[in-house]
């Protein structure tokens, strides 16, 4: 069992020429090669193996505002309001919802995080909530137990990861745009050290313009035109249950569990922030840039295992552009899950919300989630190379964000005004130290 994922087809090779490629088809290359096709661009989207198929169908499918980073707080909020906005154009809601995102907590601390937040967040015009013991009780009536406090985001929801990447990309295409699954970019082409091309499995495909929006592939790439961007990778797990259980919220965090209605009516379970590190040459290579962070989360990371060694995305050979490269060996990213972890959350579940004790579990699964060094996406075109733009490192905030990130990206590509402020997402930000400047959310 593994995360469910809607298919959809394909042409089989890409065109000879584009306006712009953009290189993995996760729910930031698909978001963004959305946005260009609509604004009239002639562009392809590549990927490597399905479209959606790594960790854009494997993550809860929150888009909040709440506990947001400060630097990720404008795009979170332009990404809600993006996810809409598409959802009309495609004449499918993509399952966004704006249900509301409601924690709960015993723990005074983290109470009192979330209230330090809110009074920042509110001060930017953000509905957030705080709930005292009477009502975090009332909204979290389906637990059966007294609360001490929590949060209501009124304006925040979910969507749905099985189905929006491939409606998506299905949206690009039909905007005029070409999706080619299977087809792996192997490289890129340069001409007086510009961007000239893509070489890809199927052919070179003539671009002055390059969207690297690999997830946790980006890294190995950009390896090979010796651009140095820290990534690791950590592999959480977690299941879904099938329908069945009456008057649970739509998502509910604690810090035991949380728990997030699936379109299914099901609901997905898993346990925020706890993960394994499986080591990998990029990791190693880059620890001294993550110490800062594993400093911070140490208490929730625990050490993996060689699958990721093994699956090679975080490799720094180099490979030969006329031969098969790891890309082609593993097309799509599917790691085991850890049977102690997906055990644990489960029971946590049904000890926290007593209406799951006898839903069946649907599916379980794992994911790698990429990460920078300070847990805030890079989206950057002045990178190294004219022409090239990178847009990863997500750090497990990529799917709710993703909509904005696109839009962003595509503004970068056409050199129009951002949506945003990009001064926090620059690569070169790394060349300094990330000492106190972890991401707490």
């Amino acid at each position: 069992m593994t995360a469910p994922r809607l298919s959809i087809s394909t042409p089989e090779s890409p065109p000879v020429a584009a306006d712009c490629v953009v290189i993995g088809a996760g729910i930031v290359g698909v978001s963004a090669a959305y946005w260009l096709a609509r604004a009239g661009q002639k562009v392809v989207l590549l990927e490597k193996g399905a479209v959606g198929a790594e960790q854009s169908s494997r993550n809860w499918g929150w888009c909040r505002q709440q506990n947001r980073d400060a630097r990720e707080l404008p795009l979170s909020t332009h990404s809600l309001k993006l996810w809409e906005e598409m959802g009309a154009d495609i004449g499918d809601s993509l399952g966004f919802s704006r249900c509301g995102l409601l924690y709960l907590s015993n723990d005074e601390a983290e109470i009192e995080g979330w209230a330090k937040w809110g009074r920042f967040a509110r001060g930017v015009g953000v509905d957030t909530r705080m709930l005292g013991t009477t009502e975090a009780a009332a909204r979290g009536a389906a637990t059966g137990q007294r609360w001490k406090g929590g949060v209501w985001s009124p304006t925040d929801g979910i969507a749905d990861p099985a189905r929006a990447a491939p409606l998506i990309a299905k949206a690009v295409m039909k905007h005029g745009g070409h999706v080619v699954q299977n087809c792996a970019a192997r490289g890129l082409e340069l001409a007086a050290g510009k961007v000239a091309g893509v070489i890809t499995e199927k052919g070179v495909v003539r671009t002055k313009s390059v969207v690297m929006a690999g997830g946790a592939w980006a890294a190995s790439f950009l390896h090979q035109v010796n651009i140095a961007f820290p990534q690791a990778a950590a592999r959480s797990s977690m299941l879904s249950v099938g329908p069945g259980a009456a008057g649970l919220p739509d998502a509910l965090h604690t810090a035991p569990v949380s728990v997030t209605r699936r379109a299914d009516g099901g609901y997905g379970l898993a346990v925020s922030g706890m993960a394994h590190v499986d080591p990998t040459p990029g990791a190693l290579l880059g620890m001294r840039h993550f110490l800062p962070m594993f400093a911070r989360r140490w208490r929730v990371l625990r050490p993996g295992g060689l699958q990721a060694w093994s699956a090679g995305f975080e490799t720094r050979r180099r490979w030969a552009m006329d031969q098969p490269t790891p890309m082609e060996r593993v097309r799509i990213l599917d790691p085991h899950p850890s049977g102690r972890q997906i055990n644990l959350t489960l029971t946590r579940a049904r000890a926290l919300l007593p209406a799951l004790r006898d839903v069946p579990v649907t599916a379980i699964w794992a994911g790698y989630i990429d990460s920078t060094p300070d847990g805030v996406p890079v989206i950057d075109a002045d990178i190294g190379i004219p022409g090239l733009v990178l847009a990863a490192g997500l750090s497990g905030h990529g799917f709710g964000i993703g909509p904005g990130v696109g839009h962003l990206v595509a503004d970068m590509v056409l050199g129009r005004e951002p949506i945003t402020e990009t001064r926090q997402y620059r690569l070169s930000r790394f060349s300094r130290s990330q000492w106190g400047k972890v991401s707490d959310f």
